[in-house]
């Protein structure tokens, strides 16, 4: 039945969507702890804008992770481990960054507090890069033999379409981080979004838009340009709205670019999950690298319940730290003596 794994490549693209809006823009916030933060009052309000969120917002990661293994063992198998040091990269990076959020707070040296915010920002960037051309790679495909293994060593898949993919990831994360924080702060890091936004908002979108054209470039089909149309009038809309100061049309707009882009690359590519540059008859399908159709039936009951509670669970805690934040709302640092 080819039904459920067309259903499931479409849920799986739905996973990584939601994973590039909703953790791109506390990866962006992370970048800049370091690229625009100058004092520990600002670096407290980014910090605190993401706190209730960031680890929630990687379980879209874990869940598009899983729903590949389950759904396309093949395609996970294959990607996975020929993208072993990418991959090892990503894991390390997102290792970092959490322990850095964790562990500032309790330190007590301003070098202490410095070195935390260099991981938090090198991890964020380095996660950011990795996973952009880790799908970069997915679409655009790499060395595969007719068993799926990955031919040459162990750099095989670098390519300048998978750089691109990074650049994408970065910048698009850069942009979303920005609108995060002019929806969620008042004061120097809103006004500093507002300047940011409004004058290079085209320059950080440039490389997602050079990587959707270059993959639609490879599908004859009118609809992949037309969701890529789609994208560019989002983020000219998104544009428009940061140099109005309409932070929440801005944001929405942005998610929405994403989203269109997203739809155009992975109908670009469809049902092709992994593309050989050997030869086409190794390419990885959604049909021959998917699970039995009883596996997937099965995921998908298990899908239809449990998403929709995520959904509003995520909704709910979005609801509930809804206020901007301003740094008069920070307390003074202090050290807590335990009784």
């Amino acid at each position: 039945m080819d039904f459920l794994p067309a259903f499931w490549f479409v849920l799986i693209a739905v996973l990584w969507t939601g994973y590039l809006v909703l953790d791109g823009f506390d990866l962006g916030v992370g970048m800049l702890m370091k690229g625009w933060a100058r004092n520990e009052s600002q670096r407290r309000v980014m910090l605190n804008t993401i706190g209730p969120v960031w680890d929630g917002n990687e379980v879209w990661l874990i869940t598009a992770a899983g729903a590949m293994f389950a759904a396309f063992p093949h395609w996970y198998a294959s990607l996975f481990a020929g993208l072993y040091l990418p991959l090892t990269l990503t894991l390390l990076a997102l290792i970092l960054r959490a322990v850095s959020i964790e562990y500032r707070g309790k330190s007590r040296t301003a070098r202490a507090r410095t070195a935390w915010d260099w991981c938090m920002a090198g991890g964020s960037a380095v996660a950011a890069f990795s996973i952009g051309l880790m799908l970069a790679v997915t679409t655009t495909g790499m060395p595969l033999d007719a068993n799926g293994d990955r031919v040459g060593g162990p750099f095989a898949w670098l390519s300048w379409e998978g750089i691109a993919g990074g650049l994408a990831a970065v910048g698009f994360a850069l942009a979303m981080g920005w609108a995060y924080l002019g929806l969620k702060t008042e004061g120097s890091p809103r006004a500093a979004a507002h300047h940011h936004l409004s004058r290079y908002l085209p320059l950080y979108l440039l490389p997602s838009a050079a990587w959707g054209v270059l993959v639609a470039l490879r599908q004859p089909d009118a609809l992949p340009w037309v969701l890529l149309a789609a994208a560019l009038f989002a983020g000219m809309v998104a544009w428009r709205a940061a140099r109005i100061r309409r932070e929440g049309w801005a944001f929405t707009a942005l998610a929405g670019s994403m989203a269109a882009g997203a739809a155009s690359v992975f109908l670009a590519v469809f049902p092709v999950v992994l593309p050989s540059t050997i030869d086409p008859s190794h390419h990885l399908t959604a049909f021959n690298a998917s699970s039995s159709d009883y596996t997937l039936t099965v995921m998908s009951w298990v899908a239809v319940v449990m998403v929709p509670i995520v959904l509003a669970y995520s909704a709910f805690v979005y609801w509930v730290f809804r206020r901007r934040l301003h740094e008069r709302h920070i307390p003074e640092s202090h050290v807590v003596t335990p009784v």
